[in-house]
């Protein structure tokens, strides 16, 4: 050659990758991969169509083979064979089988690592959603992919297919358990109750958990004895101590509530689930920063702590509402920090870290005798409680300020302990963080 340039970049040229961290580090570049399957080889060895499907068949049943042979839970081993399999089972068109137990083990530590594969270069073209692999595929890519895209979009994913009716029964139920979800997380309770209804007539493995999406729903209503009844007649699988916690924050019993996120924490770590172990420190966090902010550095750092690694967007936004609240009545930089988690919630879809934060925000005007940011945090309260999930956020801002209520419109939730004294306790909330800052009553 005339000059060296195309012989080093042939031979520099990464035909095989490699990823450290990966369970099976060594991949064939994929430019390979596609020439070689779609070469015009009229060589004696060559493959037809009918024998890369065996092929696939082959690998497909190893990687199950090795995935329920393992003798102990390999989470690495577990999304290393589901991102192959899925794959195969899609562009080979072939049957779930051993896909469908790991899906469920898949969602049920609540990590969420990507898994959709990429898209097929040598299977036939297709149009939509046409296999249960297919479906399976869309489904647990909208699962992970709900941490960086908006809830709305997480619906529309389940619901393309919900109405495919491709699943067997119980992956059915999975994807309209999670798009039930995902309405909640949009306000459309309506939608969220007849979704989380049917999963619980069904009887089927997350029948246990849609009681809980119920019991949230009541609580998002402000029928606070409802929620707290279904959550006495959970067990660990219906997340029990969480849900109580849920009910007793908003009651301002804080220690309460603390306590039960404490032991819910501690039944998921019993049970191994790395993301609700997280999610439940969260919570305990944020409530333990309204009543000891010095004590609540420690829960952040373990809420972080658990954090690390996965990618759940709800919790971590919870994290920073309460590290925020941390610095509640003071001056800083806390509007600023408000503002930028304003466009992530937005951004989310997730109306109920929108309304949670500007309770925080509420809560910070109060403590620093702001009315007229106040009655500004409590209108953003307004609009986003415009469809009735949340209101009561409205009164627990009044409480807070000390505020009369409006005669209307009126949320009228139903408190635990009545309205009196839950108004006294939020307010005694504030005037203890005054007094923790050294400002004046």
């Amino acid at each position: 050659m005339t000059h060296d340039a195309p012989a080093m970049r042939l031979i520099e040229r990464p035909f095989v990758n490699e990823d450290p961290v990966g369970l099976w580090p060594f991949h064939l570049h994929g430019l390979i991969r596609a020439t070689i399957r779609t070469t015009q080889d009229n060589t004696d060895d060559r493959w037809s169509p009918r024998g890369w499907t065996r092929a696939a068949e082959r690998a497909f049943e190893a990687l199950g083979e090795q995935w329920t042979t393992s003798p102990a839970p390999n989470r690495l081993l577990l999304i290393g064979c589901l991102r192959q399999g899925l794959r195969l089972a899609r562009d080979f068109r072939l049957e779930l089988g051993w896909l469908a137990g790991a899906a469920w083990a898949y969602i049920s530590d609540s990590i969420w690592e990507p898994l959709a594969p990429p898209a097929a270069g040598h299977a036939p073209a297709t149009t939509g959603l046409e296999t249960a692999a297919d479906a399976l595929v869309e489904t647990l890519s909208a699962l992970s992919r709900r941490q960086h895209e908006h809830r709305e979009r997480t619906v529309d994913r389940l619901t393309q297919v919900i109405d495919t009716g491709l699943l067997p029964t119980d992956l059915h139920e999975m994807a309209l358990y999670y798009q039930a979800k995902a309405q909640r997380d949009l306000g459309r309770t309506d939608d969220s109750r007849h979704g989380m209804q049917q999963v619980a007539n069904g009887g089927g493995r997350l029948a246990p958990a849609a009681p809980r999406g119920l019991a949230h729903l009541a609580r998002l209503a402000g029928d606070f004895p409802t929620a707290l009844a279904t959550a006495r007649t959970l067990d660990w699988a219906g997340r029990h101590h969480r849900v109580e916690g849920d009910v007793w924050w908003v009651q301002s019993e804080m220690e309460r509530a603390a306590a039960a996120y404490e032991a819910a924490r501690g039944e998921a770590e019993e049970h191994g689930v790395a993301g609700e172990r997280a999610t439940c420190q969260a919570q305990r966090a944020f409530v333990l920063v309204f009543t000891d902010p010095a004590l609540a550095d420690d829960e952040l750092d373990l809420a972080q702590q658990l954090l690390s690694g996965l990618d759940l967007r709800a919790t971590r936004l919870t994290s920073q509402i309460a590290s925020l609240l941390r610095d509640a009545g003071t001056t800083g930089d806390i509007e600023d920090r408000a503002s930028i988690l304003r466009t992530e919630t937005s951004l989310a879809g997730l109306t109920s870290a929108a309304a949670t934060l500007e309770l925080a925000m509420a809560f910070h005007h109060a403590v620093r005798g702001a009315h007229s940011d106040l009655l500004a945090a409590i209108t953003r309260l307004r609009e986003l409680a415009r469809n009735g999930e949340y209101a009561y956020y409205i009164d627990l801002a009044h409480f807070m300020g000390s505020l009369g209520l409006p005669a209307q419109p009126r949320s009228q939730p139903q408190w635990i302990n009545g309205e009196q004294t839950t108004r006294q306790q939020w307010h005694r909330l504030v005037m203890a963080r005054r007094h923790h800052l050294g400002a004046a009553p």
